[in-house]
């Protein structure tokens, strides 16, 4: 049970070196064209699709750090293949079974949206460090509560996840095999003690915070300036999107 990292790949193209306030805008405006992209217009998605294959060949990110990401968002998949066959309206018929004309749109216009979103945020996560991210939402002057919560939230999954992946390793060096249904209790309780665990060290941190004056608040981290052609250039793909999700509203 090895968890894949939440860290970005390691490169130095030019999209890692852009300022990551810029990249959040472009990818959230990008994804915005997504979402308001009408579902009949399969070209735009296409579209949409080669763009997002050219900017994760630029940052150098490998098929596999993306494929692994791209894992999340199977229960979803398989929750909205079932749309075709609970849908009510017109029926067609399709490898000999009747499934409803309304339902394949849905699961296609869930299915691609979501697929393209997901895609988006792990190029932008893949060419953004972490601590850059953070520093790319205080740019863009996100309250300090929340971005406290999130520095706190990424570090603690992270320590969660390699907790998980020692206890799991320590379950196989005693001889423990998961070979049927029924050794899904043996997961139950380990779930259930690594919360335990995980509140405990909660409490132990935020005392030791505390005891060095914490307020409910991260230090500021120094910021970067984007000069106005990095701008131009990085909001060009959002531009371009918008272009293309309002020429299919026009044609639907």
């Amino acid at each position: 049970m090895r968890c894949a990292p939440i860290h970005a790949s390691h490169g130095d193209s030019i999209l890692h070196r852009l300022p990551p306030h810029v990249k959040i805008v472009s990818a959230v405006a990008f994804v915005f064209a997504i979402v308001a992209t009408p579902r009949e217009a399969v070209w735009a998605f296409a579209g949409y699709l080669a763009a997002l294959a050219i900017l994760a060949w630029q940052g150098q990110l490998q098929a596999r750090f993306v494929v692994l990401r791209l894992g999340i968002e199977i229960p979803f998949v398989v929750a909205a293949f079932l749309l075709p066959f609970f849908s009510g309206g017109e029926t067609i018929d399709l490898l000999g079974i009747a499934v409803s004309r309304e339902g394949l749109w849905d699961m296609w216009n869930i299915v691609a949206k979501a697929t393209l979103g997901l895609l988006t945020s792990i190029i932008l996560t893949g060419i953004t460090p972490v601590s850059e991210m953070l520093r790319g939402f205080q740019n863009l002057r996100t309250p300090r509560l929340i971005t406290s919560i999130m520095i706190f939230m990424i570090r603690y999954v992270d320590i969660l996840l390699a907790e998980l992946h020692r206890t799991h390793i320590a379950m196989q060096s005693r001889g423990y095999r998961a070979r049927w249904l029924g050794h899904i209790t043996h997961y139950a309780r380990l779930f259930g003690h690594l919360f335990v665990r995980s509140y405990e060290r909660g409490e132990r941190v935020y005392l030791a915070m505390e005891s060095r004056n914490f307020r409910d608040s991260i230090p500021t981290i120094a910021g970067d300036r984007a000069s106005t052609t990095q701008w131009l250039a990085v909001l060009t793909v959002p531009a371009i999107a918008w272009t293309v999700a309002a020429t299919s509203l026009l044609m639907v």
